[in-house]
């Protein structure tokens, strides 16, 4: 098992990991709340040729599912911009959430841009590394919350190469899945778990409040967290609080060793 997390210092990621003992991380590229275009990174050689693997997490404004033009534009444009800013690092892969529509609107259609998003980019030669759809915490009309908009979602997009899925502990939990069998309910529909974000959480069990924790500190019982990890058999992030991301790295490694 790769075992990582989310680095605070986007500029020296390699720093971060040699400094918390890990062989994997996830960084932003571009400010997680806007819209600018990647800049060149300033290890993106030493990256691509070094032995730690590259995560990269897209812009939380991102939502390709909307069905507002002026949101569903720039999200398409900013997808294919990381993606092919994180093929620069070398990376294994961009994490994108699953997005949603509005009150009132048909998620149909929400499913549908995100079939376009894949379709379009195909003519152009498809996405520069894989796009792993990441599972959300709230929101009745969310793409990727509950189990049948994942199953949905995935009829959309599953067919298409670069497509794949990052299963979050702390969003399912909110979401109210059972962590007990999520593993196995999530590959009977994706056929695939690309990444695992290993989080606990500060909220009760279907709160759909997206709040994480450390490993050994928040409402989820950390042995079911490990359970997950093991059972995923995928890549581990951990974006738990910096302050306790060396102990919950501890803590993982020394329960699956």
């Amino acid at each position: 098992m790769r075992i990582g997390a989310h680095v605070r210092d986007d500029l020296d990621p390699l720093g971060a990991a040699e400094q918390l003992g890990v062989d994997l991380v996830q960084l932003f590229i571009t400010d997680p709340q806007g819209w600018k275009k990647p800049q060149p990174h300033p290890q993106a050689q030493q990256l691509r040729e070094s032995t730690i693997d590259v995560v990269v997490h897209s812009s939380y404004t991102i939502n390709v599912a909307s069905l507002n033009n002026r949101i569903r534009v720039p999200s398409r444009k900013a997808v294919d911009q990381q993606a092919a800013g994180a093929a620069e690092l070398g990376a294994i892969g961009l994490v994108v959430h699953g997005g949603h529509v509005r009150a009132g609107e048909d998620a149909e259609e929400g499913f549908a841009n995100w079939h376009k998003l894949f379709e379009r980019q195909a003519d152009s030669g498809g996405f520069a590394v894989p796009i792993l759809v990441e599972n959300t915490a709230g929101g009745e009309r969310a793409m990727a919350r509950h189990l049948d908009a994942i199953a949905r979602l995935w009829d959309a997009v599953g067919d298409f190469p670069e497509a794949g899925f990052c299963l979050d502990t702390c969003h399912a939990w909110a979401a109210g899945l059972d962590l007990s069998d999520v593993v196995d309910k999530v590959r009977a529909i994706t056929g695939r778990i690309d990444l695992v974000h290993l989080n606990n959480s500060r909220d009760e069990f279907g709160s759909a409040r997206d709040r994480h924790a450390s490993l050994a500190e928040g409402t989820i019982d950390s042995a079911v967290l490990v359970e997950v990890a093991r059972a995923a058999r995928a890549p581990v992030i951990l974006e738990t609080p910096a302050e306790t991301v060396r102990a919950d790295l501890q803590l993982l490694a020394d329960a699956t060793s």
